[in-house]
């Protein structure tokens, strides 16, 4: 295919078409999934269907909250969040249990998002699934084509079963049309059983991250005083996270600051970092105020442990990082190496010594810095998509 003809297929292909999204929660914060179909949105019609589950629900209070949560948004229908966007939170059994249990699971989970379709007189639509979970529905609905595309190696979650969940994507890799990875080592196991299995890595929203080098962003007040250096992490803290060198880098600067925003899991012990003086665990906190927060950081941290889970991750914060314009230290992983810009560090000794040369290296927002990140944009990554899609496409026999 001639270069023009790639240019005119990246602007024709995924345009006034229908799509059903399988994905996490809408109302969740802003991962790689929805900074995607917001673009996708702009020319197409968006059914995104909330999560339908991972794993089986625990006896917990998180747990209670969300089913609350999923049984108030289902008795809203389906509710239009931005234009040309429209959220279903389908009532469904998370796939596990009896085989009876699936079945019927799979046939209440279809009807749902059937129904939800005639509603929005869906035609020919694209099914788009983010989780492995939606293999049994996906396929299922008529659809004019079926993408996977897998951002995870969902079956190494910890609070998974993870040979269900194999067993799940098997199914989905096989029945889709095509499968979109965000990170090589997926890419390379994914495409043993989708021959039509491509690569685009992660993007960032360059505009909003880059914020943290403006003069006019405030910083939130429950950092601003805080003595420095400020040591920053923002994200889930989780059992692939790496406490023993946030612990580390506390204790190497008791002067100074370890932050943390972000909500732990329920099945993660962060007491050890609780126990420490120095470290900050400040919440969750708005989309909207990270910018501000990634302004009071001197080093940003993305310290993973290393396992079959993080060793296929694509980290998105570490973009988010350098679009603030900030130094990072970050564990070995493939991906991030891919991206450069980072310090690598292996132990926590290793991330005492790579936070100390940060620090005596223009910490801090630096918008010098944040530029060499510029070209990596969500625009710029949703047009390798809509290339790969147009191609694969019009390579089935479909029209665009």
């Amino acid at each position: 295919m001639r270069r023009s003809d790639e240019m005119d297929l990246s602007k024709r292909a995924l345009r006034g078409r229908d799509l059903v999204v399988f994905s996490n929660d809408w109302d969740g914060d802003p991962l790689s999934k929805v900074h995607i179909m917001r673009i996708l949105a702009r020319d197409n019609r968006v059914l995104w269907v909330n999560s339908i589950g991972n794993r089986a629900p625990k006896v917990n209070a998180h747990d209670a909250n969300r089913i609350i949560r999923k049984l108030k948004s289902f008795s809203e229908g389906i509710r239009e969040v931005e234009p040309n966007l429209h959220v279903l939170a389908p009532l469904a059994i998370p796939f596990y249990g009896s085989e009876t249990v699936r079945k019927a699971n799979r046939h209440l989970l279809r009807l749902q998002v059937l129904r939800a379709m005639k509603q929005l007189k869906f035609e020919r639509p694209i099914s788009w699934s983010f989780l492995p979970a939606s293999a049994p529905v996906s396929g299922t609905l008529g659809e004019d084509f079926v993408v996977y595309h897998c951002v995870d190696e969902f079956s190494a979650f910890s609070d998974t079963n993870g040979k269900h969940i194999a067993e799940l994507e098997e199914r989905l890799l096989r029945r889709a049309d095509m499968c979109i990875t965000s990170a090589e080592r997926l890419y390379e196991n994914k495409k043993k059983l989708n021959k039509r299995t491509v690569l685009v890595r992660h993007g960032t929203d360059f505009t909003h991250f880059v914020k943290a080098c403006d003069a006019e962003t405030q910083i939130p007040e429950d950092i601003a005083k805080l003595p420095k250096p400020i040591i920053g992490f923002f994200g889930l803290v989780a059992d692939w996270i790496d406490q023993d060198a946030i612990v580390a880098c506390a204790k190497a600067h008791p002067e100074g600051s370890v932050v943390i925003v972000g909500k732990t899991t329920p099945d993660c012990d962060d007491s050890k970092l609780r126990a420490q003086p120095n470290i900050h665990m400040l919440g969750r906190k708005p989309y909207a105020q990270l910018p501000g927060y990634n302004k009071a950081f001197d080093v940003a941290l993305n310290p993973f442990v290393i396992n079959e889970l993080t060793l296929n991750s694509n980290p998105l914060k570490v973009r988010e990082y350098l679009a603030s314009g900030l130094p990072v230290v970050s564990s070995d992983l493939p991906e991030v190496r891919k991206v450069g810009l980072c310090r690598i560090a292996t132990t926590p000794e290793d991330y005492v010594e790579k936070v100390n040369a940060a620090l005596a290296d223009k910490p801090g927002p630096n918008r010098e810095r944040a530029e060499k990140i510029f070209h990596e944009s969500w625009e710029a990554r949703v047009a390798e998509i809509r290339q790969h899609v147009g191609e694969a496409m019009l390579a089935a026999g479909k029209k665009l």
